[in-house]
């Protein structure tokens, strides 16, 4: 009975002293959110599509204490062509690594990951091209603000799609919430 009720007291004093943000990722090592931002069309992309958008669907698996994350992002990005009516599609699944920097408030980290990039054209008066599936990676950085029900992130990552002969590239910046 004693041992136990030491154990409960430091327990709950090793609770009480942790950082709001540390004792979430105890309670809830599970988290899941949305983003949504511009999409910066990169390198030979750039010379034919505008600035798009993005909108992403998040599940996170963060233990506490290790900086090593999981992610699993569904992202949509669509491109408007420049000089014609039309626009490409890109859906993509990638499972991600998240590492979480050293700091105190904010929470700066690395992610990057790869997967399966789905992408379609469509160009007005003219038959939509048949969807390609692609394999893709990408890589950057973020910020995130631990609040006490949920948290919010910036972040900014290049992505490289593997198309025919060449590959796309493009930098969604996002903002987007975790609960």
């Amino acid at each position: 009975m004693k041992r136990t009720l030491v154990l409960a007291l430091v327990a709950s004093v090793a609770l009480v002293s942790m950082p709001a943000s540390a004792q979430l990722s105890l309670v809830k090592p599970i988290s899941i959110g949305i983003a949504g931002g511009g999409s910066l069309p990169m390198s030979d992309f750039a010379d034919a599509n505008k600035t798009g958008y993005n909108g992403t669907l998040v599940v996170a698996l963060k233990l506490p204490v290790i900086p090593v994350g999981l992610r699993l992002d569904g992202a949509y990005n669509r491109f408007a062509y420049k000089g014609v009516d039309g626009n490409l599609q890109m859906a993509s699944a990638t499972g991600n690594l998240t590492y979480n920097l050293p700091s105190i408030g904010i929470s700066p980290y690395l992610i990057g990951g790869a997967g399966m990039y789905s992408w379609v054209q469509s160009v007005d008066g003219l038959p939509s091209t048949d969807r390609e599936n692609d394999f893709g990676w990408n890589a950057g950085a973020g910020i995130k603000l631990p609040l006490v029900m949920f948290s919010t992130f910036v972040e900014a990552r290049y992505n490289r799609v593997s198309v025919g002969d060449g590959h796309v590239d493009f930098v969604p910046v996002t903002f987007g919430i975790m609960f």
